[in-house]
């Protein structure tokens, strides 16, 4: 390089640190200021899940046959199927050992429980490249019967609302949802 060419190559490097000094405590701020806005967010979103419950909520463990809880000593549920990065599948039973519709059946670990009954995933496959396809279903312990209310194909759904004879699921699948409304 001659002198000239050297001269602007040092002119344009410095000029180059000093924009990259400059502008680094900005972008660091901006990071910070980032994650804690979703820190925020995501503590708001954990208290607001709290004001509105959606009926006592289940969680399945992976061992062998369990009570359910809220079940009030009718139920357990034993693991069958764990899709890798994914929902687990269960067998359900009655505790008393009265044969039920239940046993022909693999369940989600989603497990509402409402003054009608049990509301439960009922998968139609346990073939993970077929997942997620499930129903929907009311269980009525008094009859022992088993009624799909709707079909769903995320795994991301709750009840968000429920009137007398209707209840109200919203689902996400990641890159859209929606709201059904079924029949009771």
């Amino acid at each position: 390089m001659n002198k000239f060419q050297l001269f602007f190559h040092h002119v344009f490097r410095f000029i180059w640190n000093l924009i990259f000094i400059i502008s680094y405590p900005i972008l660091a701020s901006f990071g910070l200021l980032f994650i804690g806005l979703t820190w925020l967010f995501s503590q708001l979103s954990k208290l607001l899940t709290r004001i509105k419950p959606e009926g006592r909520k289940v969680v399945l463990k992976e061992t062998e046959w369990e009570e359910l809880p809220h079940s009030d000593g009718l139920l357990e549920a034993k693991l069958v199927k764990t899709i890798m990065f994914g929902p687990s599948g269960f067998r359900l039973r009655r505790i008393d050992g009265v044969p039920s519709v239940l046993s022909d059946f693999v369940f989600g670990n989603k497990v509402r429980v409402i003054e009608e009954g049990f509301i439960l995933e009922k998968w139609n496959s346990t073939d993970p490249k077929q997942l997620p396809d499930f129903d929907i279903c009311l269980y009525n312990p008094d009859d022992d019967s088993l009624r799909s209310l709707t079909n769903m194909k995320c795994f991301d759904w709750h009840v968000s609302e429920k009137n007398e004879n209707q209840l109200f699921f919203k689902w996400f699948d990641g890159t859209q949802g929606g709201e059904v409304e079924v029949a009771l």
